[in-house]
């Protein structure tokens, strides 16, 4: 199972944990329904939430010290299993700059010496920090981004604090009062995205952002690069610092300038020792 690295508050763990549980579990079982044959779920989650409050484990760890309970199951996936089942955090250090290292976790309460909020706090909340972040948005966009059941009654709950409006196919965008609503004449200068960015991967209707051709690559793992604010290539960089730009659409040349201006920016940030630096095109 493919895991994403975030950081949060304790405050925001705390109360957003416990809204997202069915939802990883949902998705847990789908993915491992048929390894996880016979395993009675509760009784894996209590038993690795006794394993990771003892001592922080790896994942696979995990896995080895129940496989003797459920020997049909390989540790990996009573692993990938438990990181669902529990509460969970990733205790530093997990790494240093440019280094990777094993991703130890104990549980929320045992870190945090609180444990997640039960029941769940409603998503009002959560709903007000997307639109901040990401409007004006449709309800789908929201349940798109966040995986929650039950947004509609937030958002009418909501609503009244919101302001409405209609997108060119009449969907209803919602944001908040007040929120900057920049001209569409407002320049975007050329950005070089991670694996996953929100910026992309925050909507249902991601065609603001990306051509239904190449929808399939945000959630693969690709890095966009987005021209005057659309995903216009992808971008890796090798051994001796050299980032390579693959096109997805055609780039103009006066864009490639300032491509090449921001790719050198951002090689200077991924690797300052670097003696040899350099963008270079692959053919589209």
């Amino acid at each position: 199972m493919r895991r994403t690295l975030h950081l949060v508050s304790a405050r925001d763990c705390l109360a957003l944990r416990p809204l997202h549980r069915e939802v990883l579990v949902k998705r847990m079982v789908a993915t491992l329904r048929r390894q996880l044959g016979g395993v009675d779920l509760d009784e894996l989650a209590r038993a690795g939430e006794a394993l990771f409050a003892r001592e922080a484990l790896t994942l696979p760890e995990a896995g080895r010290a129940l496989q003797e309970r459920w020997p049909q199951v390989a540790p990996r996936d009573l692993g990938d299993a438990l990181s669902s089942l529990v509460a969970l955090v990733q205790i530093p250090p997990r790494g240093v700059w440019g280094h990777a290292g094993p991703a130890r976790n104990t549980t929320v309460a045992a870190w945090l010496g609180r444990d997640v909020a039960d029941p769940p706090p409603p998503p009002d909340a959560v709903v007000l920090r997307y639109l901040a972040a990401y409007g004006p948005a449709a309800t789908a966009d929201m349940r798109a981004w966040s995986g929650l059941a039950g947004l509609r009654a937030a958002v009418d709950r909501l609503r009244p604090r919101l302001r409405s409006f209609r997108d060119e196919r009449g969907r209803e965008l919602l944001d908040l009062p007040g929120a900057p609503l920049p001209d569409p004449g407002t320049p975007a200068p050329p950005r070089f995205l991670p694996a996953f960015d929100n910026a992309v991967l925050a909507f249902d209707d991601r065609s603001r952002m990306i051509d239904a051709a190449h929808r399939g690559l945000s959630v693969g793992g690709a890095r966009f690069l987005l021209v005057d604010g659309r995903v216009a290539a992808t971008w890796t960089v090798e051994v001796g610092a050299a980032l390579t730009i693959a096109p997805l659409v055609p780039i103009g040349r006066a864009n490639r300038d300032a491509v090449v201006e921001e790719g050198e920016r951002l090689l200077g940030f991924l690797a300052p020792e670097a003696g040899r630096r350099g963008v270079q095109w692959r053919a589209s």
